[in-house]
């Protein structure tokens, strides 16, 4: 199978970068700013160049005679742009945030690549997001493509649908040729969704801080104090609906809080990953470690996370393990979505 050139702007931790070269496409360069997932792309790049730049510095052109990409051989363009400005847990100030002008810089690329297509991940809540002046953000990208030659397609997808153990809905926007036909991917699903229990089948038990795990990121950095919290949650609740929780352990929370301090349940996909959050294991006191959030992810083991592990109460500068994982794109459900662009563009 031919691999057709591919470069990711946003690149994250490298969860659309995967699926997309496990779809057909070549990466040959990722573009991120943060510190941490610079380190955990070049760790895994295999002959991968990964540029440590603010995209708006970049100029597209010369990025493409560096890489010694012919003009008009690009086939796809891919990232994830910023989501906090257009998060349901944010204050979602979208364009008012200078981070959501950031997907326009998708725009700028295409213009000067022309790539085949372009693929772009957000968050749901980004498909109905305005502007300032009250007009849709995507209709405002969408004429931006159209000037460029582009149809754009937009449809809201679950994760769980393709085979990743996690009930993530996020938006794909694809851009193909004006004309051009294209469909998102079949449901993959032949059976039930993929389970908890089933991703996280078969680890060891995770080490301590400052020992060598047999499995990468599998490390546990849970405080005793927590560990006598998550002791109150039943597998598959959360402490605010826990039974018989002491005073001293509720503290301030209310039944509302039904998101916070939540057990898995080996039974069902997890719940969708946030940032800042981490989610106990279903049967030990402890937090789930990165490599058990990145199988709920859909990352293979062999993809290393490099960064601090966050002590829950602590604070990291830029991205700590645990949300590299969380802001990334579950690598099974980019795959289907890349997979279904080759076909589109008659790649395959």
């Amino acid at each position: 199978m031919t691999r057709e050139a591919a470069i990711s702007l946003f690149a994250g931790a490298g969860g659309l970068d995967l699926g997309v070269d496990a779809a057909g496409f070549k990466t040959l360069c990722s573009v991120e700013f943060d510190t941490h997932c610079v380190a955990t792309l070049q760790s895994n790049a295999r002959r991968k160049t990964v540029w440590q730049v603010d995209i708006r510095a970049l100029d597209p052109e010369r990025m493409r005679q560096a890489l010694g990409i012919a003009e008009g051989r690009l086939s796809l363009l891919h990232g994830g742009p910023p989501c906090q400005p257009f998060s349901q847990i944010g204050k979602r100030r979208g364009l008012r945030d200078p981070r959501g002008a950031l997907v326009f810089e998708l725009v700028r690329f295409t213009e000067a690549l022309r790539p085949d297509a372009v693929l772009i991940e957000q968050v749901p809540q980004f498909l109905t997001s305005r502007t300032p002046e009250g007009l849709r953000i995507l209709d405002a990208l969408r004429v931006s493509f159209e000037r460029l030659g582009y149809d754009l397609h937009a449809q809201l997808l679950d994760a769980s649908e393709y085979g990743v153990p996690q009930k993530r809905k996020r938006a794909f926007l694809v851009c193909v040729p004006q004309g051009q036909a294209y469909e998102f991917p079949w449901l993959q699903l032949s059976s039930a969704p993929a389970t908890v229990g089933q991703a996280l089948q078969g680890l060891p038990d995770p080490v301590g801080k400052h020992e060598e795990p047999a499995v990468p990121n599998h490390i546990d950095v849970t405080p005793p104090r927590d560990r006598e919290r998550i002791s109150y949650v039943p597998e598959g609740l959360w402490l605010s609906k826990s039974p018989n929780v002491p005073p001293e352990i509720m503290r301030r929370l209310t039944r509302k809080d039904t998101t916070k301090f939540r057990r898995l349940d080996r039974r069902l996909p997890a719940p969708t990953l946030r940032c800042g959050e981490a989610f106990y294991h279903p049967v030990d006191d402890r937090y789930v470690t990165p490599r058990e959030a990145a199988r709920l992810q859909g990352f293979p083991d062999r993809h290393v996370l490099v960064g601090p592990i966050r002590g829950r109460t602590g604070q990291v500068r830029n991205l700590d393990q645990h949300r590299q994982v969380a802001n990334a794109v579950p690598p099974p459900l980019a795959e289907a979505v890349a997979t279904s662009i080759r076909r589109a563009l008659c790649l395959t």
